[in-house]
């Protein structure tokens, strides 16, 4: 058998990783700091942007269902879903009405819960028998995407204006969709062997915690930049946004590293907890150096909290596990901003307040599962 180059590796990490800075870093999160441009430009009320990121989420649930369909499991389908990612963003200038935005943002959705399971796939088979970094390296491609799109509309509010943003987020996206034109979906190799009741209670706290994350920290996704705007410089919210993803580029291959070493799930606990404390920052603190600590903590830890959660819903060997726990994080991905919504006439900081107190709530959660498995970590 022909022994693959060492290069091997990282081709498939470049692959997922700028397929992930496509479909997630910019299809999904750069319209965190395009909000409050939108708000200020285009009239956008804190309930219609609320709006707008439920389609956006409500897609992403359909996508994510989507791709466990072994139709939408083919090379065809995520080329296709990068396309739809990059139009979208490019027809949101387009038009000045919020049915057609709502509209645009559900595709969107959908098409970046279709790559990001092409993506994630394809990086898991690939990697399987190399060091658990490499998969969180290509994780680390959402944390590129945001950075870079980050950057990019700061630059824009001296010089642009919000379709001007928009614009140029297509851009990049296409920039990143052609080193990711080539990424192969797998199909679902998960083991479907029936698990004792002890296995069923862990992935039940496991289940809980997970689908809470995907409340707390979307609300914390959608309306940090925001909050930040509103009390601070104009430049820092964007700034914030920059700093959530440079300190999440490196997160996942840092927790997959932690988790060889610690148990999974009480590294979650520590995770959620960080993660709370930063979304409370900028709420509690009116203040540049909170809201600088909050990018941090948040940044660097959303994406290592999906990195523990998937690897030990894998470590549970609980049927079906990464589709079902992907549904319950998508559930509450579309219930945060619906919840968030009623808190918004008297600013983002309640919609902060209430999404860290979702997050303590979700390591109570994962402590559950912490207690019933203590030593849950990667043999190696």
């Amino acid at each position: 058998m022909t022994i693959a180059p060492p290069r091997t590796p990282w081709l498939h990490v470049g692959r997922s990783a700028a397929a992930l800075a496509a479909s997630m870093g910019i299809g999904r999160f750069v319209y965190t700091p395009i909000l409050p441009l939108m708000s200020a430009q285009a009239g956008l009320s804190a309930q219609g942007g609320a709006a707008l990121a439920t389609s956006n989420y409500v897609g992403y649930l359909i996508g994510a269902l989507a791709g466990t369909l072994p139709v939408f499991r083919r090379p065809v389908v995520a080329r296709a879903s990068l396309l739809a990612i990059v139009l979208t963003l490019a027809a949101m200038p387009l038009a000045h009405n919020v049915i057609v935005w709502l509209a645009l943002r559900l595709i969107a959705g959908i098409a970046s819960a279709v790559t990001f399971v092409a993506a994630v796939g394809s990086a898991l088979h690939h990697l399987r028998e190399h060091p658990a970094h490499l998969p969180g390296w290509a994780f680390g491609g959402i944390g590129g995407g945001i950075a870079l799109s980050g950057v990019l509309v700061l630059v824009l509010r001296t010089v642009g204006d919000w379709s001007t943003a928009w614009w140029s987020a297509a851009a990049l996206a296409a920039l990143f969709a052609i080193p990711a034109w080539n990424t192969h979906p797998e199909p679902d190799t998960e083991s479907t062997v029936e698990k004792p009741a002890r296995a069923n209670r862990s992935f039940a706290a496991l289940f809980t915690s997970y689908s809470l994350e995907g409340v707390g920290y979307i609300i914390a996704g959608t309306f940090l930049v925001a909050a930040i705007d509103q009390t601070s410089p104009g430049w820092l919210g964007s700034g914030a946004w920059v700093i959530v993803g440079l300190a999440a580029t490196p997160s996942a291959a840092l927790w997959a590293w932690l988790g060889r070493r610690w148990s999974r799930p009480w590294l979650l606990v520590v995770a959620l907890l960080v993660q709370a404390i930063g979304v409370a920052l900028p709420a509690l603190l009116n203040n540049v150096a909170a809201a600088l600590v909050a990018a941090v903590l948040f940044g660097g830890t959303f994406i290592g909290i999906a990195t523990l959660s998937l690897a030990t819903g894998a470590d549970l060997r609980f049927p079906r596990s990464v589709a079902l726990l992907t549904a319950g994080y998508s559930v509450g991905q579309i219930v945060g901003p619906l919840a968030a919504a009623p808190l918004l006439h008297n600013g983002y900081q309640p919609a902060l307040l209430l999404a860290a107190a979702i997050l303590v709530v979700a390591a109570l959660a994962a402590g559950v599962l912490a207690r019933q498995r203590p030593g849950e970590h990667a043999a190696n």
